[in-house]
């Protein structure tokens, strides 16, 4: 405890105790088993591990040392040699003037009962060096840099970033980052549990994050900064990036604003249609929500948003598609089913559709009565059958992306032959398949923007 160390415990047979550095936080710095019996001996082995650093840091914060014990007992036959030590004595005991160990031998059972006892230093009062965020030479700045010497700082000085510097912060649900967007800007700020946090992380191009030197430099643990240091771009990479291209997080706000508007003008077409249903309800965000706090109670959002590396590897290239898929599928299918049926399909005819087929069946019965001029009280006087089966060029993404989402990851040419269907050039491959979830996501959005469109045409005729 006198490191500041949180205890915690594991149950079960074997019963454990575990120390954490919740401060930074560091985990299973010290843990051992405990025994709930003792008579003359434990009920079983007892072993304890802890951090040497950690421990290096307690022995000097005491001025004491580690040591090791060591016993040894052995009953040998009687011999001159070990009669000498005992000077022609029945016992006797040695110890050195240091005193690091003692042996006793005396006669016992007709041979020389020998037992020592000794005592070793094995761990010095001495702290593990650390590499400290004082003295980095950033990119681009000249002379080393400190916390003195950024804090002081009165320009603002870009640090660029490789945005992979936030996987280690996302894939832990003990660091929030969920992105924010104020005045415009995208902010990736990871913190921890309100102990510390970086500050200003803008995102800029696909993969880049832009933060002021002084910013990165605020109270934090070393080994954050360390961390983002490992990850800071050199002024010459960072010119062959475009700061304009879109990264990950914006076509996951894109994708979301179409879903909002999706769900606007479905619950004006269901109202209409005196079946009404809040937009909320049917798309499962809610306006007002995002409005007032972000992505905060959508952790999906901030799941999809994360971290998509140009060499993304295939399996996590699937699992991002099937994100994609989930969010939007939130759709109720019976909704979808009840608006086709009020257009005078049958609910035969339209019972056993799947959720893509019900919004491309949907899209094709408000294309044509936009074709026809049709005002929106013929939405239920005029039925086409061709309306749920006329395969819709617009919707291609979305059944690709289906595809995609339960496609075996194995299967290279399943994926290979969905991603050239939609248009790709599977040569880019090679690099890993953060490009092709560019296109995939891009060809998704503009699926609903499509419909959103035909929706927009003939809700305001």
């Amino acid at each position: 405890m006198a490191l500041g160390l949180s205890p915690r415990c594991l149950g079960g047979e074997q019963q454990q105790v575990i120390f954490d550095d919740l401060s930074l936080p560091e985990f299973g710095v010290a843990e051992g088993e405990i025994s709930t019996e003792y008579y003359y001996s434990p009920k079983r082995d007892i072993r304890w591990t802890m951090s040497n650093e950690y421990l290096r840091r307690y022995l000097w914060m005491r001025g004491t040392y580690g040591v090791r014990v060591f016993f040894y007992e052995a009953l040998l036959p009687d011999r001159p040699d070990l009669r000498a030590l005992m000077a022609g004595g029945a016992h006797t005991q040695l110890k050195p003037d240091d005193g690091w160990y003692e042996l006793d031998i005396r006669e016992h059972k007709g041979g020389l009962l020998i037992q020592l006892w000794a005592t070793v230093a094995a761990v010095a009062p001495e702290l593990c060096p650390e590499v400290r965020a004082d003295g980095l030479i950033w990119p681009g700045i000249t002379g080393p840099m400190t916390r003195a010497r950024a804090d002081a700082l009165v320009e603002v000085i870009p640090v660029y970033l490789d945005d992979k510097f936030l996987e280690r912060y996302e894939q832990n649900g003990l660091f929030d980052t969920t992105p924010a967007k104020i005045y415009g800007r995208w902010y990736c700020s990871p913190s921890y549990r309100g102990q510390w946090s970086f500050t200003d992380c803008v995102r800029v191009g696909r993969n880049l994050i832009k933060v002021p030197m002084r910013e990165l430099y605020e109270p934090k643990p070393d080994r954050e900064i360390l961390h983002a240091y490992a990850h800071v771009q050199d002024p010459a990479q960072v010119a062959e990036f475009s700061q304009d291209e879109e990264h990950i997080v914006s076509k996951t706000e894109r994708f979301v604003n179409q879903l909002l508007d999706l769900g606007d003008h479905l619950a004006f077409l269901s109202t209409t249609l005196e079946m009404p249903q809040a937009a909320a309800e049917i798309v499962g965000f809610s306006r007002a929500e995002l409005q007032a706090s972000g992505w905060l109670h959508y952790p999906e959002l901030s799941r999809l948003g994360q971290v998509a590396p140009l060499a993304m590897t295939e399996q996590a290239f699937l699992s991002r598609c099937k994100s994609i898929h989930e969010l939007w599928q939130r759709i109720p299918n019976g909704f979808l089913r009840k608006l086709i049926e009020r257009a005078g399909h049958a609910r035969s005819d339209v019972k056993d559709l799947g959720s893509v087929k019900l919004l491309q069946a949907l899209s094709n019965i408000v294309e044509r009565l936009n074709k026809e001029g049709e005002h929106i009280d013929a939405f239920a006087a005029d039925t086409e059958p061709r309306d749920l089966v006329t395969r819709n060029g617009a919707f291609a993404p979305l059944f690709i992306n289906n595809d995609l989402r339960i496609a075996d990851a194995h299967d290279a040419g399943g994926v290979l032959r969905n991603l050239e269907a939609l248009g790709f050039d599977a040569a880019a491959l090679s690099q890993g398949y953060g490009r092709a979830l560019d296109h995939v996501f891009d060809g998704v959005i503009s699926t609903f923007f499509h419909l959103n469109t035909e929706l927009t045409k003939l809700l305001n005729r």
